[in-house]
């Protein structure tokens, strides 16, 4: 009788289990058929897309973050002076202005969000300078808080992506060959410079985007110019480096160069993408001293994939082909880290990537 009642209660509920459709944001460059965010629907049992519906018009829309309660979006606009735009997120499938600020820089690439969500930093290449602004309870951007001017006469900065840990803010340049550190100000609501490199970077390196393990310990920095991955390890006593692997198959031998990087959700697993190549290279990670061993190189059916993302449910990893104009879906193994094609979606210039 337990096992008939079971049955039917799975039977009752399957539509429910297979009905797991879930929102992805896009974040596009303006200067083909795109023309601004999208929003696509993405199926988390078939692995996928579907329903591709322009949300917002905005000037190269490339990078974009969500508050922590999701009730907002923040997105770099690269019109003719560098813009952060902040919008409203309505429940009928549109986006709402609030407002746009200016980024204080040329070419804002990417955006960060501290955890209070009152807190946000842009960092832009061409300009060279990593902006922070305060965020409203509204959801509306002030003026800038802080402007951080990291060039040298020698060294041009080319600041790349930023993210906040805890109360220090961390941003890569890849013109400065470094990854910045800045902890809070003891006198002010800003920060101020810690030091201009966590750990030593090989020459011409040009760190891109970074990402680290939830416990802060281990820092993964994906190096756009050498096609690498720097491993740190962050000691009580500051940063340590652990080592430097290339992203590139042995025998690939052109140009290649990085862009994007993500850890699995169980953090066993280390993935990142090469624009040249046109692969997601897979490492294993050692969990005890952070270090990584290339396990699988993969093409991303495409043509210069920027950005990528692993859906909520870890089970799937999907590419932004820019080139191409093609969204790729993997299949994640769980049990091994590797990723198997399975189809492909046509989208407008598609960089960002946001679940």
């Amino acid at each position: 009788m337990k096992l008939f009642i079971s049955l039917i209660f799975a039977i009752s509920f399957a539509p429910l289990a297979l009905c797991q459709n879930i929102d992805m944001y896009l974040g596009t460059f303006t200067d083909g058929d795109s023309k601004g965010i999208y929003k696509l629907q993405f199926d988390t049992i078939q692995g996928t897309l579907s329903n591709l519906k322009l949300i917002a018009k905005a000037e190269s829309p490339s990078f974009l973050a969500f508050s922590p309660d999701r009730k907002f979006l923040y997105a770099t606009c690269r019109d003719s002076n560098g813009i952060i735009s902040a919008y409203k997120i309505k429940d009928n499938d549109s986006l709402e202005l609030i407002n746009s600020v200016d980024s204080h820089g040329a070419s804002p690439c990417h955006v960060a969000i501290n955890d209070r969500g009152n807190k946000l930093a842009v960092s832009n290449y061409t300009g060279g300078t990593m902006a922070l602004f305060d965020i409203n309870s509204d959801g509306s951007l002030t003026e800038a808080l802080q402007v951080f001017k990291q060039s040298t006469d020698i060294e041009p900065s080319h600041a790349h992506s930023a993210h906040f840990i805890n109360n220090d803010l961390f941003v890569a340049d890849l013109g400065r060959n470094s990854v910045f550190q800045y902890e809070k100000s003891d006198v002010s609501d800003g920060y101020k410079l810690k030091t201009e490199s966590i750990v030593s970077m090989q020459t011409g390196a040009g760190p891109r985007h970074f990402t680290f393990t939830k416990d802060h310990k281990f820092f993964y920095i994906i190096n756009e110019l050498n096609s690498s991955v720097t491993v740190a390890k962050n000691t009580k006593d500051g940063f340590k480096l652990i080592e430097h692997q290339s992203t590139l198959d042995d025998e690939f031998k052109g140009e290649s160069y990085c862009a994007d990087i993500h850890l699995s959700p169980n953090e066993q697993y280390l993935y990142g993408s090469n624009r040249g190549e046109n692969s997601i290279v897979v490492f294993k990670r050692q969990l005890h001293n952070g270090r990584l061993k290339k396990i699988q190189t993969i093409s991303v059916e495409g043509d210069w994939p920027r950005n990528f993302s692993i859906d909520p449910t870890g089970n799937f990893l999907l590419v932004g082909n820019r080139r191409t104009n093609n969204i790729s879906v993997f299949s994640i193994n769980k049990r091994n880290g590797k990723l198997k094609f399975l189809n492909s979606f046509n989208a407008p210039s598609p960089v960002c990537l946001l679940f």
